[in-house]
């Protein structure tokens, strides 16, 4: 499947990058061992290659994706009920459209709420199953990690964006990093509405985010100082085609995004200047969110620290 893919995006241009390579040391993020006992024999907490699995692994594992499939195409037919209504009220073509996931697949095993009845129908009520680490490596290709992690297969998503009256575009792709932070200036942009003439803009902090209009027109590159990410200690800063990036309690690693999407070719080694500099961006940013969210939430109990690469 991972192979599959791979071979898709490149057919179609979507990236410049190698495919990934599995980590089977790289399990889900949480520690949930009496579910993994739970769920029986068929699960695996690795994301092992298809051929070393048992019979009865495949079919548990080929379960769940076809469950998760389901999901997909549950969630697109609700989205087209939202589509349908807006073209039934004639405002289709002048609704403007923002699709993206909250982060890529998710390796996680887990059990919640009722619990697993392992001999209830697979996807019913009764059952609670997650996708897990083998086929969310499939799922997040050609891309390293999931969910959680902060690496290219745990925070990048595509984005589509659909507005007939105003973009006129039609299936064209645009190269821009972006982020959710980004749909809120794009949406005030558009609409023309200038937040900086209301009463309380004193009041409000600067939005981080930019606005993506100029990239709905053209294939242009949305210039920002940088992109930045921390969650449950995994750490990662991109400012242009670069990104330093680190695992929770793991040294730096840097990357040419240019080229290395898959996060293959480790760079910090023949370019300590360019990860240190990355680095300090990356502590000054942290002491900017940590000022912004202490006057709201209290004194932040996460602290920069500097990683021995």
């Amino acid at each position: 499947m991972r192979r599959k893919r791979f071979a898709k995006q490149q057919q179609l241009g979507l990236l410049n990058t190698t495919l990934s390579a599995l980590e089977p040391e790289v399990g889900p993020p949480y520690a949930f061992p009496e579910a993994i006992k739970e769920l029986g024999a068929g699960e695996i907490d690795r994301p092992l290659p298809w051929d070393q699995l048992t019979a009865e692994q495949r079919r548990f594992q080929a379960t769940k994706m076809a469950i998760h499939a389901a999901m997909v195409d549950r969630m697109d037919q609700e989205i087209g009920r939202v589509v349908e209504q807006l073209r039934a009220m004639g405002e289709l073509d002048n609704t403007l459209l923002f699709y993206a996931s909250d982060n890529g697949a998710s390796a996680e095993i887990m059990i919640r709420n009722g619990g697993h009845d392992p001999t209830a129908d697979p996807g019913s009520a009764a059952t609670y199953l997650c996708l897990g680490p083998g086929f969310s490596s499939a799922c997040n290709t050609p891309f390293r990690r999931h969910k959680t992690w902060v690496h290219e297969g745990g925070i990048s998503t595509p984005l589509i964006v659909h507005w007939p009256n105003g973009i006129a575009a039609r299936g064209e792709l645009r190269h821009t990093p972006s982020h959710v932070i980004d749909i809120l200036p794009t949406i005030l942009d558009v609409a023309e509405i200038d937040v900086a003439a209301d009463a309380l803009s004193q009041e409000r902090p600067e939005f981080p985010g930019k606005s993506l209009a100029p990239a709905l027109k053209d294939d242009v590159t949305v210039e920002r100082d940088s992109l930045w990410w921390l969650h449950d200690g995994h750490r990662a800063i991109r400012v242009g085609d670069w990104k330093l990036v680190a695992a929770q309690g793991q040294p730096w690693e840097l990357y040419d995004m240019r080229t290395d999407r898959a996060e293959a070719n480790n760079l910090v080694s023949q370019m300590p200047e360019k990860a240190e500099a990355l680095e300090a961006q990356w502590n000054a940013s942290l002491d900017q969110f940590s000022e912004l969210a202490k006057k709201t939430l209290g004194t932040p109990n996460r602290k920069k620290k500097k990683t021995q690469r």
